[in-house]
This record gives structure tokens, sequence and C-alpha cells, in this order.
């Protein structure tokens, strides 16, 4: 590119991002250092908030530079382009860089090391898990920490709406789920364009997939199936695809793109676990309704999801369990000890048994917690607390 071309995309991205409104404070922003000078790698879906958390970011710097990849006017960029871009961004004297879904030009671990290298503190930002596992785990070892930026959580749509922790807050957000730009226009058409997006961008253009129709159908399957066993046979077959590895990449792409997660069975056996079924969440609820039909009366399902992903936020080793009947979450917290977590919308006579059991068959020699979280039901059976979804979400205390 030339670098008057770099200028002016600068210019212009620069009077964007005054333009914009700040927005919410997001809960991991006080997760980030400021001052070491470990590269900070937020990673997301697509329009989960990535770009004004890193506005936010900016407002602890005097004078931070930004560079946004995703912009149409540098869509040629490559990786020889970065030293006309660094030139240009040195002249400002920055304390700090930032770069929007770098992701997009092939090769730009190298500028980021160099860069790093020369005592620079720099963020960046990426739309695929794939940034943080191949190219940061080969190039970038040990000089990156790395973040994931969720959708709104229910604290954070509290605040975005000036709404109140209860019953009818939660069903709000249980409808519309957390990405902002939705929240604020309410047009589903955002969220059907943000699906295609990921299907096309993120998923069959970065792999270069020949049979589109099949992963889309296959995605629109899965999120509407959420909470629910899938094994990769059975896509194969239902999907007439002959290879079930094809299954396997397609599915582990969608995940990469931070679509969906796929659950694993509790086990201490590596091979168990594989051969298992897993289970299926997607990122957010707003996004199957406005994509999906089959979902929309499972409220039960719809609570699940927002509770898994709840979980994502805040733990890393998270599975279900099942012996005579199922749990649906085992949780390993930074403490060492388990929690087992039950999901019911509403407790009654016929599920409340069931509900238990699936607690209590999980081994009891490591858990502190016990819960099952309903839609606004509070109770205690012996050492298992049932608590209203709201309460939990939010931090209420009890």
């Amino acid at each position: 590119m030339l670098k008057e071309q770099l200028r002016q995309s600068i210019h212009a991205q620069e009077n964007w991002l005054k333009g914009t409104e700040e927005g919410v404070g997001r809960e991991i922003l006080s997760d980030i250092p400021l001052k070491n000078l470990y590269i900070s790698v937020i990673s997301g879906i697509r329009r989960s908030g990535k770009s004004t958390l890193l506005r936010q970011l900016m407002n602890h710097y005097s004078n931070p530079v930004y560079f946004n990849f995703e912009d149409h006017r540098v869509y040629d960029f490559e990786v020889g382009d970065f030293e006309k871009l660094d030139q240009i961004l040195a002249e400002q004297n920055p304390d700090a860089w930032f770069f929007d879904e770098i992701q997009n030009v092939k090769g730009w671990e190298r500028y980021v090391r160099s860069a790093h290298d020369q005592g620079r503190k720099i963020f960046i930002t990426g739309s695929n898990a794939n940034l943080l596992s191949r190219e940061l785990g080969t190039k970038l070892t040990g000089r990156y920490l790395q973040y994931l930026l969720f959708p709104f959580s229910y604290r954070e749509f509290l605040t975005f709406k000036n709404l109140d922790p209860g019953s009818e807050s939660l069903e709000k957000y249980m409808l519309t789920g957390g990405f902002p730009e939705y929240i604020k226009m309410n047009d589903t058409g955002i969220l059907q364009q943000l699906f295609e997006d990921i299907i096309m961008r993120d998923v069959v253009v970065r792999y270069e997939i020949r049979q589109e129709e099949i992963l889309k159908s296959l995605a629109l399957f899965l999120i509407s199936n959420t909470g629910k066993e899938f094994s990769y046979n059975k896509l194969s077959k239902r999907f007439q695809v002959g290879s079930v590895n094809t299954i396997i990449n397609y599915v582990h792409y969608l995940a990469n793109s931070f679509l969906l997660s796929p659950l694993s069975l509790y086990t201490y056996s590596l091979k168990k676990r594989a051969v298992n079924p897993k289970k299926i969440y997607a990122i957010d609820t707003g996004l199957i309704h406005a994509n999906t039909l089959s979902f929309n009366d499972d409220l039960g399902r719809i609570l699940e999801n927002i509770v898994f992903i709840e979980l994502c936020r805040h733990y890393k080793e998270i599975y279900y369990h099942r012996n005579d009947q199922e749990c649906d979450f085992v949780v390993k917290k930074p403490s060492g000890f388990w929690s087992a977590i039950q999901v019911s919308y509403a407790l009654e006579r016929d599920n409340l048994n069931r509900e238990l059991n699936g607690i209590r068959e999980v081994d009891p020699s490591h858990l502190d917690e016990k819960l099952i979280i309903t839609f606004d039901q509070e109770d205690w059976f012996g050492d298992i607390h049932a608590i209203p979804a709201w309460k939990w979400l939010s931090g209420v205390k009890t």
C-alpha cells in the first residue's frame, strides 16, 4: 500500500473512533493490566464490543494510536506494509499501540513480536480463537496475556438498560441476549447479518470451505439444539457428509469463531471424554432467537445456555456429568474445589428428585457448592441451594 493511503485511513479511523460512544464500562476492564509490557490479546465473537473496549482502554493513556485492519480501505494490506504503518504511527510518539482485528493480515505476529521487543505496550483484538492458539503460541510464547470478551453479561445488560435485578429484567435478557448493538437497536436483522458474517468471513473464507450450505445448515442445527447432546457420527449422517473428520473440523471452526462451544463429559479418562457425546451451547441467546425457530419456547434450555456462558466468563474447566442421572455442569474453581450445578426453569414434583439426584451422583469429595439455578424460585434441600438465576447472575446476596 502507498504511505498516503495509510495516512488517510489512520486519519479516518481516528475520526470514527472519536465519534463513537464510549459505552458501558466492561467488567473485564479490571482484569487487564495497563502497566506491564505483556501484549494484551482480547478475543471474542464479532460485535461483542472489542473496539469499544479498546477505546475504554485508550482512555488510560496520554497518546495512544489505533488501527483497524477490518477497514475496507486497507483490504489489500500485507505484512510488508507494517513497516510503513509503523513509521506513520511512530510519528505521534505513542505510549500505547492498539490494533483491531489484526488476524486479517497473514504474518502479523512477526511485526507484533518485533514491536514488543522494542518495549512497546501493545493491545490487539481478534475474532477467531486460532489467533490465540496457532499464531500466538508459536511466535509470541511468553510475551502475551489473553482475555476473552463475551457479549454483555446480565450485570452489564442491567447497567446498559438501567434496569434492576429481578425476574422481569432476566426475562428480557433471555430474549435479547447481550450483543450491544442489538440491545440498542432491537433489529433482528443485526443478528441475522452477524450470523452470516461469522459463517462467511470467520469460517468459509479463513478455512477455504467449499461446502458453504452444509456448514451453514450445521451451524443452524447446532445453535437451535443448544443444551442437547450431539455426536460427530450422527451429524455426518444427518448432513450426508462422507467423512466424520469433515464434521469434526467444521464444529472446530465454528467454535474457533466463538459462535458455539462443545461441552465434554466429566471423566478422568481423556479417551472416554473424547468418545462420549458432547453437549453444545451457543454464545448468545439473542443470536439463537434471531436465526432459528425451534428454540424459542424452551425456556429451560434458554436459561441453561445463559448459565453456561456465565460460567465460561469465570472458569476454564467446565463439564457435564452423568451416571444414572445427569448434572448439567460440574465446574473446577481456582480454589481447587468443584461446583455441581443444575439448571431448571421451574422446580416441580415430577422433576425435583431428578435434579437433586443428578447433583448427588457427583463425587462429593471435592465439592464445596451444590446449586440448582431456577428462573425465580429459592429453596434449600439439605446442602443443595436452589437460587433464582437473576440473583446468581447479578451477585445479589441471599
